[in-house]
């Protein structure tokens, strides 16, 4: 059965507000970027909210900025969060003040082609049996919000990026 309503609205205008989101979501990647390139999970996570949600690749879910700030620290300093790249996919501001971003993580850097995700097996873990995150690419789906004229993450869902079916 098709849907046929005539009032169905479309959530992203051009606008003022839309140009302002979509800077915002760059700014955020370029962070995610420089954090990532630097091993400093203070850089990464600047505009992640505190009472964030995230999702992570591999089916857990933490609520806050210190539990995932700690995690994220862990990853930096252990050196699990390996080259990697960024890249925008899609960007729609649906009100002002909230951004919602498709973004890729191409594991490799700057030259890389995505890289599907494989089976978890010792080969795609580290020593402490955690998922590597270099071992795959992923997309991520981030909520940002614009409180007191500051963009926050205030959601992220990361997903491996797996070969067609």
């Amino acid at each position: 059965m098709t849907d046929t309503r005539p009032d169905r609205p479309k959530l992203d205008a051009d606008s003022e507000a839309a140009r302002e989101g979509h800077a915002a979501v760059e700014r955020l990647v370029e962070e995610l970027q420089a954090g990532l390139d630097r091993h400093d999970a203070d850089l990464y996570d600047r505009r992640f909210a505190d009472d964030v949600f995230w999702g992570s690749p591999f089916g857990e879910t933490v609520a806050g900025y210190g539990p995932l700030h700690a995690i994220h620290a862990r990853f930096q300093a252990r050196g699990v969060a390996a080259a990697s790249r960024f890249e925008i996919v899609r960007v729609a501001v649906p009100a002002p003040g909230v951004a919602i971003a498709q973004v890729r993580r191409i594991a490799g850097g700057a030259a890389a082609e995505p890289t599907a995700a494989a089976p978890t097996t010792a080969a795609t873990t580290t020593a402490e049996g955690v998922p590597n995150a270099a071992a795959f690419s992923e997309m991520a789906l981030y909520v940002l919000v614009r409180k007191d004229g500051d963009w926050w993450l205030a959601a992220g869902q990361n997903t491996p990026i797996r070969p067609p079916a």
